[in-house]
C-alpha cells in the first residue's frame, strides 16, 4: 500500500511542477517522504536537461516591467518548444522572476544577467536550468532590454488570444506623453522598424542597399544619366520603410513618425522590440 497520501502528491507537484504520475512514482521509490521525492526529481530532471539541448525553443512569452513613476522599465523574453507550457502559470512566474530580477539588478547584457545570482548561491543560469527541469522543456533565456529615462512605456501584444504576449514594445521618450507613447509603441510592434532613424543605420547597410538599388536600375535598362537619381530614390526609400522615424504613422498615414513627434514636441530616445523565437 502506498505510503503517501493525495496531498502529498499534490504538495510534490507544487514543489517540482512535475506530472501526476512522475511525483507519484518518485513517492514510491522515496517510500512517502516527500523531501527524498523532491531530490529524486530534481536528478532526473537535470539528466534531461542534457538531452534537451540540442531541441528548439520557437514558442514562449514576453513579458514586462515598468516602475510607477514611468522612468525605467524592462522587456524580456523567455521561449520553450510548446505553447501548452508557455501558457502556463509556472512558465510565466518564472518569465516574471527574471524581468524583476532584471529590473532590481540592470545587469550590463545577457551574459552579466545569467551570471548574476537570483538567489543566494544561485544563478540566473541555474534558475533557468531548474526551470528546465521541472517544466520538461527546453527552456531558454537570451534576449531583455532594459531603459530609464524621463518617460518609458511599454505595449504587450497578444498574437492569439490563449496565449500570453507574444511581442513586446519598450520605449523612451524625453517626457512624459502616454497616449503617444501607446500609439507608437503599437505602432512598432506592427510595423518592426529596424532602426530609430537614418543615423542609426550601419554604413555598411546603406552601402549594400546602395549597390543593390544601382545594379538593380542597371539590370532595368535604365539611362545611365538618371542612375544616379533612380538609386538615391531607392536608397531614400528603404530608409523610410527600415527607420521608425521615416515609417508613416501607422494611426496617420498622412504624416511621418517624426512628424508625429515633432507636433507633439517630444523626442522618442530609442525602442526596443521583441518577438517571440525572431
Amino acid at each position: 500500500m502506498a505510503n503517501y497520501t493525495a496531498a502529498d502528491v499534490k504538495k510534490l507537484r507544487e514543489l517540482t511542477g512535475a506530472g501526476m504520475m512522475d511525483c507519484k512514482k518518485a513517492l514510491d521509490e522515496a517510500d512517502g517522504n516527500v523531501d527524498k521525492a523532491v531530490e529524486a526529481l530534481r536528478i532526473k530532471g537535470q539528466k534531461g536537461v542534457a538531452k534537451r539541448e540540442g531541441r528548439s525553443a520557437e514558442n514562449g512569452a514576453v513579458v514586462s516591467l515598468v516602475s510607477e513613476d514611468q522612468t525605467s522599465g524592462v522587456i524580456l523574453e523567455l521561449k520553450c518548444e510548446t505553447d501548452f507550457v508557455a501558457k502556463g502559470e509556472k512558465f510565466q512566474d518564472v518569465a516574471n522572476t527574471l524581468a524583476a530580477h532584471v529590473a532590481a539588478t540592470s545587469p550590463a547584457d545577457i551574459d552579466a544577467l545569467l551570471a548574476s545570482e537570483i538567489e543566494a548561491g544561485k544563478t540566473v543560469q541555474a534558475y533557468v536550468d531548474e526551470a528546465n527541469a521541472n517544466l520538461g522543456e527546453k527552456i531558454v533565456l537570451d534576449r531583455f532590454a532594459q531603459f530609464t529615462g524621463a518617460f518609458v512605456s511599454v505595449y504587450m501584444h497578444r498574437t492569439m488570444p490563449d496565449l500570453p504576449p507574444q511581442i513586446g514594445v519598450l520605449v523612451e521618450l524625453d517626457k512624459a506623453d502616454a497616449d503617444l507613447a501607446k500609439g507608437i509603441a503599437q505602432h512598432i510592434a506592427a510595423f518592426a522598424p529596424k532602426y530609430l532613424s537614418r543615423e542609426d543605420v550601419p554604413a555598411e547597410v546603406v552601402e549594400a542597399e546602395r549597390r543593390v538599388a544601382e545594379e538593380t536600375t542597371r539590370a532595368e535598362g535604365k539611362p545611365e544619366a538618371a542612375l544616379p537619381k533612380i538609386v538615391e530614390g531607392r536608397v531614400n526609400g528603404f530608409f523610410k520603410e527600415a527607420t521608425l522615424l521615416g515609417q508613416p504613422y501607422a494611426l496617420d498615414a498622412k504624416k511621418s513618425v517624426q512628424k508625429v513627434l515633432d507636433e507633439a514636441g517630444v523626442t522618442l530616445k530609442r525602442f526596443s522590440r521583441i518577438k517571440v523565437g525572431i
